[in-house]
């Protein structure tokens, strides 16, 4: 925890000392606060989510006491407590403005900073809300993709009136055909939307054991920091990224605190709640912040999940309630799990050999029923290495993050200059 705090400290006050502004210190002491607060309250209210029946049992432990669910709903309320104690401070210089100049003109307050910061609010609130009810609902799958769509219209919207760019920027490979960019209208808006519903449920999708929702949560949130950071030492979007780097700042405080209490043997759950509010706030940050490409990179984990999972997301593969992998009470390790394949399903029979031809999946046959892994990345993990202790699948997995984190940003930095004859912001 120590360490975590340490990290998180080093780049915010990096952050505020490069900047030299007021705000961003104060959203550095703003956070830090938060951060106190959640490490006290969620051991405080432990007992009440499961005096209220949030409570889940860890499937991966021997022991079957009660773990309380649901506590990233802590995190999502200090979350918006910081957010909105901060919302005077980066129109303070105006304050100061018309305070002490009688002709300063009201005209000048930047309402449209206002509007994205308050858009972004109601976007983060929403998906709390909807994580919330989706732990004590049980909501169905096709609630869980419309809700996030409802959310996103508030900072569609207000990209619409403030900045409304739908224009590509192309590599120069293909510039002799397609020109130097290509506007896609309408369908920009789409991908945003999308985005937005991708980011909520990518997070939720790959979960299952202790610390790894907090912790790839962590790791995508340093990279949008870092990326904020150096696009802040640039010449460009300097108001998108401080933007930014204000909702991160508190969101990696809370979550480093979470990550403490739900690493390996875990405290507590976070529960939909944390996934959907997460995965809101990295849409948000994004679109808000103009870089909504370079976001979708620092989810290739999760997007190689979706992609692996899909046979089963969308039932070509039998696709059962829980797919993490399952506990070995002999050896105390995670193995694959498993899930009867329907002979009568000749689509899944093919996916399920194309997969095991190129050694993505694996299928065993007990009592004249054939079975193939569940496929998720954790899964496939456990495929290449053999069976693990959990948190050793954990580090596993935060470790492929890290890795594709810096190689998105490897990708965004020397590899994009080289195809494109001008520095791309988005």
């Amino acid at each position: 925890m120590d360490v975590i705090s340490l990290v998180i400290g080093s780049i915010a006050v990096f952050s505020g000392l490069m900047l030299d502004t007021s705000p961003m210190m104060i959203m550095i002491f703003i956070s830090f606060v938060g951060g106190y607060i959640t490490f006290k309250m969620i051991p405080a209210m432990t007992e009440m989510f499961i005096n209220a029946n949030l409570f889940g049992i860890d499937m991966s432990k021997d022991t079957k006491q009660k773990v309380p669910e649901s506590t990233g709903v802590i995190c999502g309320v200090v979350y918006l407590t910081c957010v909105f104690l901060f919302i005077p401070f980066p129109f303070m210089d105006w304050f100061v403005a018309q305070h002490y100049n009688s002709s300063f003109s009201k005209d000048a307050f930047p309402h449209n900073r206002l509007a994205e910061y308050l858009s972004a609010l109601i976007s983060i609130c929403s998906m709390i809300l909807l994580g919330f009810a989706d732990d004590v609902l049980n909501l169905r799958w096709r609630h869980k993709l419309i809700l996030p769509t409802l959310a996103s219209i508030p900072i569609l919207m207000v990209y619409y009136v403030t900045y409304n760019v739908t224009v590509v920027l192309i590599p120069n490979p293909f510039q002799t055909f397609m020109g130097t960019s290509f506007n896609l209208g309408v369908l920009y808006y789409v991908y945003m939307g999308m985005l937005a519903v991708f980011c909520t449920n990518a997070i939720n999708i790959l979960a299952g054991v202790n610390g790894v929702e907090a912790g790839q949560s962590l790791v995508i949130g340093f990279s949008i920091a870092i990326f904020n950071v150096l696009q802040l030492m640039g010449d460009c979007c300097y108001e998108e990224h401080l933007f930014s780097l204000f909702l991160i700042i508190p969101f990696l405080s809370v979550t480093s605190v979470l990550l403490y209490y739900n690493w390996y043997p875990s405290q507590v759950f976070v529960g939909d709640t944390f996934c959907y509010f997460a995965g809101m706030t990295f849409a948000v940050v994004g679109i808000l912040g103009h870089f909504g490409k370079t976001l979708l990179m620092f989810f290739i984990p999760q997007t190689i999940n979706f992609l692996y999972s899909v046979p089963q997301l969308f039932h070509i593969v039998p696709c059962p309630r829980h797919r993490l992998p399952k506990y070995n009470p002999e050896t105390k390790l995670m193995e694959l799990s498993w899930v009867e394949l329907n002979e009568n399903g000749k689509l899944a029979w093919i996916l399920v050999k194309v997969l095991k031809s190129v050694g993505l999946a694996r299928v065993k046959e007990e009592n004249e029923k054939k079975y193939v892994n569940n496929l998720t990345i954790l899964n496939l993990i456990l495929l290449f290495t053999g069976p693990l202790k959990e948190n050793q699948l954990t580090l596993a997995l935060l470790g492929v993050q890290i890795v594709c984190s810096i190689l998105a940003l490897f990708i965004r930095y020397p590899l994009l200059w080289i195809v494109q004859s001008f520095e791309p912001h988005v």
